[in-house]
């Protein structure tokens, strides 16, 4: 069933996630030529500044679609062999067995089963994914941390392994991606952020989209509330941060304007050819930072309801916000929604995390953003 935007319903729907518990939030939802844009509570919890939806916004690994699309150019141009390993090209980086084990593609789709950096890059995160023996500390040490992304990836490669590589599930990891950005910057001669600013971000005439080069948002934004699962009370505001901590592959700052206008150039074949599109779309399991086993293709991931066509996109999340933007695979029907919290599930006695309502309010909003 296909129905048109139901402004009532989304207005509804997005302060129904405010009044849930988060401190604000925005989104740009199209139909074809209909277009609603909504926003709720506010950018500044001390001075009551509202978010608008035409707000800047970091948008975490949404990224990954873009550092994905920009290797798929190189593929399409014959610089990088989608199953070719790794060791060819960065036989430092990853040496040995595993480079020649590893292919371009596993580190696209997570299936290399080379472990996350950050848990060792940020030591009081060290027992992720036991949140309850965390802590948030290294998030305030390292604000201002100026991260050498080869010592990043060296700590994933040193990491016991999380899977074989080329297996059958696969584990979502920031290492990868650093890799396709060093691949991605000795492919081109130039930097990963020259490279994708150039070729994906002013090929799609995106305004207001940028990899930061500093620790700030440029132009109207929120403040980013991070919670770390209740154990900042209240929420600190983490929006000036060096995102060094993941580099080009998770640090944009866009729009939801701007993330809608992208996506719907990728399903029409406007940024890699209809051939590398489909490389994109083949999808394996992949276990996700939330402990869910989700299906992930090259930097894309569909959603996928029971009667409903099929939505691609990504989300991502950075220290105090996060971001979800999925367009139906015709190119008709977007969503695009940035929050400015994160992680504001607490945890049980056992370490479990708790619901809370912002997460079935966030599920609703979503719904009917993608469905009507």
């Amino acid at each position: 069933m296909r129905n048109p935007l139901n402004p009532a319903e989304l207005n509804a729907a997005i302060e129904n996630v405010h009044r849930a518990g988060v401190p604000g939030l925005f989104a740009e939802v199209r139909d074809g030529d209909q277009v609603w844009h909504g926003a709720a509570g506010v950018a500044d919890v001390a001075t009551g500044r509202p978010v608008t939806a035409d707000m800047r916004h970091r948008v975490g690994s949404i990224t990954k679609t873009f550092t994905a699309a920009a290797v798929l150019q190189q593929v399409e141009s014959g610089r990088i062999g989608l199953d070719s390993p790794i060791g060819r090209y960065l036989p430092k980086l990853v040496p040995g067995e595993r480079g020649a084990a590893i292919t371009v593609r596993m580190l696209l789709n997570h299936t290399s089963g080379l472990a996350e950096y950050l848990p060792y890059a940020y030591p009081s995160l060290k027992a992720f994914p036991d949140l309850a023996n965390t802590s948030p500390q290294s998030l305030d040490d390292h604000r201002f941390t100026r991260f050498d992304p080869v010592e990043l990836i060296e700590l994933g490669v040193a990491a016991p392994a999380v899977g074989a590589p080329g297996g059958a599930l696969g584990v979502y990891s920031n290492t990868n991606y650093l890799l396709l950005v060093e691949l991605l910057e000795q492919a081109t001669d130039t930097t990963a952020e020259r490279y994708i600013t150039e070729n994906i971000i002013e090929r799609a005439g995106l305004q207001d989209t940028e990899i930061p080069s500093g620790p700030y948002i440029n132009g109207p934004h929120s403040q980013l509330y991070e919670a770390w699962f209740g154990m900042i009370d209240p929420p600190r505001d983490y929006s000036v941060y060096d995102m060094s901590w993941v580099g080009p592959s998770a640090s944009l700052i866009s729009t939801v304007t701007d993330l809608n206008r992208f996506y719907a150039m990728l399903l029409a074949g406007e940024i890699v050819s209809p051939s590398s599109l489909a490389q994109m779309q083949r999808t394996v399991q992949v276990v996700s930072q939330e402990g869910k086993t989700i299906e992930y293709g090259l930097g894309l991931h569909p959603v996928e309801e029971p009667g409903q066509d099929t939505f691609w996109g990504h989300g991502g999340t950075v220290w105090g916000g996060g971001a979800l933007a999925m367009t139906r695979a015709d190119g008709t029907r977007q969503m695009a929604v940035a929050v400015n919290t994160q992680r504001w599930n607490r945890l049980d006695s056992s370490g479990r995390l708790q619901p809370h309502p912002i997460d079935g309010a966030l599920a609703a909003l979503y719904r009917v953003a993608m469905y009507g």
